[in-house]
């Protein structure tokens, strides 16, 4: 239940440390910007993945910056903020900082919750929906626990610069932003059609697809999809009664759909 006069907040894809370092940084100073601006009517807080072009963290290390993002998420959370992190395909390999350090809970596949009386189906997006064979080859490697343990084994001088090496040739092949293929072919749509026949959400939010949307998809159920920071700087929030997409400099626009147009 949010407190009265608070919201719930929802915003993905920052990706930091996606190159040039001149831009990240200046994402992260916009988002927290942002946490700034809404610090005052925020209930709850979810990142839905991929805050970070490249995380992985060790016993001991993690990874070099993301000091303005991570200080005041800390400072947000040791006032009493509620924030769920949401890993993604790029952030999927978190331990225990988040938690630990700054108190914030990390779930690694969607999540149900309920929100005054609202159902959520809340995550990042990504192995939802169809799945190609050679994307759940590449997931079930990435998510081996057997295979982390040679990988943790190597001196993060290594692992690191494989790591965003790999994040950057991925980014580069996919674009950084993406362009509407049209209502039937977007995956996330289908999946939330399909959980529907299942059992019944208000609000499905993703992120992942870096294209802010709001479908209508049958009776009183919408998808949103959070956009990404990269150029559009869009969010989603809730009041308790209206759920609205955003964006933070008022300079983005974003598609609205209704699933109804969709072929059986």
């Amino acid at each position: 239940m949010l407190p009265p006069n608070k919201k719930a907040y929802f915003a993905s894809d920052l990706h930091l440390r996606m190159a040039p370092d001149a831009e990240s940084r200046q994402r992260e100073i916009t988002f927290v910007r942002w946490l700034d601006a809404i610090r005052n009517d925020a209930g709850l807080l979810f990142l839905l993945g991929d805050m970070f072009d490249y995380w992985f963290e060790y016993r001991h290390v993690v990874p070099r910056g993301f000091i303005r993002l991570l200080g005041k998420l800390q400072e947000l959370s040791e006032a009493g903020l509620e924030i769920h992190y949401f890993t993604g395909n790029h952030d999927m390999w978190m331990s225990d900082y988040f938690p630990v350090e700054l108190g914030i809970a990390v779930h690694r596949r969607p999540e149900e919750c309920t929100i005054n009386g609202k159902s959520f189906l809340l995550g990042h997006g990504h192995n939802l929906g169809p799945v190609t064979w050679g994307e759940r080859l590449m997931n079930a490697i990435f998510t081996s626990q057997t295979l982390k343990i040679p990988f943790i084994a190597i001196h993060p001088r290594w692992t690191m610069a494989f790591g965003i090496r790999w994040s950057k040739h991925n980014r580069q092949k996919h674009g950084w932003t993406a362009k509407f293929i049209g209502i039937r072919k977007e995956y996330l749509v289908r999946y939330a059609l399909a959980c529907l026949r299942r059992k019944h959400y208000d609000y499905f939010i993703f992120g992942h697809r870096h294209l802010a949307m709001d479908v209508h998809l049958t009776g009183n159920s919408r998808y949103i999809n959070t956009g990404e920071w990269i150029t559009g700087n869009t969010y989603a929030s809730f009041d308790g009664e209206n759920l609205l997409l955003a964006s933070f400099l008022k300079n983005t626009a974003w598609l609205t759909a209704d699933a109804a147009v969709m072929d059986d």
